[in-house]
């Protein structure tokens, strides 16, 4: 992606449309979720042009103006290695700041945090999902491993 304020190479620009479809879709991607470079284009209209996510987020300018280029990661769920160093740590540390692990090897759990967008998939996910909340009884029982006792 080079730095966050390069211009991609000329041989690589495409039309604005495309590169306003990428930036709309990697928008979408919720905190805590990672897609990846193929994906996105796919979900954006241009299938087989991952590399032309790649030259659409290393265009952004100052710090990516609100579209979370961090969260799109290669298709190995690995940090894209970037022609100028400490890009790399930046992604990660703002991945880790919401939550996405890394193993030993710097890869991330596809099956725990890819972004797998519904007939959602171009909104920006807003609602969080409520949870009941648990009576003192059954919060006494989870302590001890004991089902609670009917009435």
């Amino acid at each position: 992606m080079g730095t966050l304020g390069q211009q991609a190479e000329p041989s690589a620009r495409v039309s604005d449309s495309s590169y306003t479809r990428i930036y709309r879709v990697v928008s979408c991607i919720p905190r805590g979720r990672v897609a990846t470079y193929g994906q996105i284009a796919e979900l954006a209209g241009v299938p087989r042009a991952a590399r032309q996510v790649g030259y659409a987020l290393a265009a952004l300018r100052d710090g990516g103006g609100g579209v979370p280029w961090h969260r799109v990661l290669n298709a190995r769920g690995e940090v894209s290695v970037r022609s100028e160093p400490g890009f790399e740590d930046l992604q990660r540390v703002l991945l880790e700041r919401e939550g996405v692990r890394f193993n030993a090897q710097g890869r991330v759990a596809f099956d725990r945090v890819l972004w797998l967008p519904g007939s959602e998939a171009l909104k920006p996910a807003t609602k969080k999902k409520t949870t009941k909340k648990k009576t003192p009884a059954k919060r006494k029982a989870a302590r001890s491993g004991k089902a609670p006792r009917k009435r």
